[in-house]
């Protein structure tokens, strides 16, 4: 497993996390419709992505003709 990964990993647990906690100190309603659940879904997307090395976000941005990063640290 990659740093690249692991920080996807990290990021969406996290951000998952604040949700969560933030629904269950009632300071956030998550059983509305709201812009919360887009924070879920990216915090879902994240995780999915470091765990899966799938995110659709880079394949539409391959088809757009945009260049991976290349290692500028070793």
């Amino acid at each position: 497993m990659t740093i690249e990964r692991i920080v996807r990993i990290v990021a969406g647990f996290f951000i998952l996390l604040s949700l969560a906690l933030a629904h269950f100190s009632g300071q956030a309603d998550l059983s509305q419709l709201s812009w919360m659940w887009f924070t879920a879904f990216v915090g879902l997307n994240l995780l999915q992505s470091g765990l899966t090395n799938l995110c659709p976000l880079v394949a539409i941005l391959k088809k757009l003709g945009f260049k991976e990063a290349t290692a500028s640290c070793a």
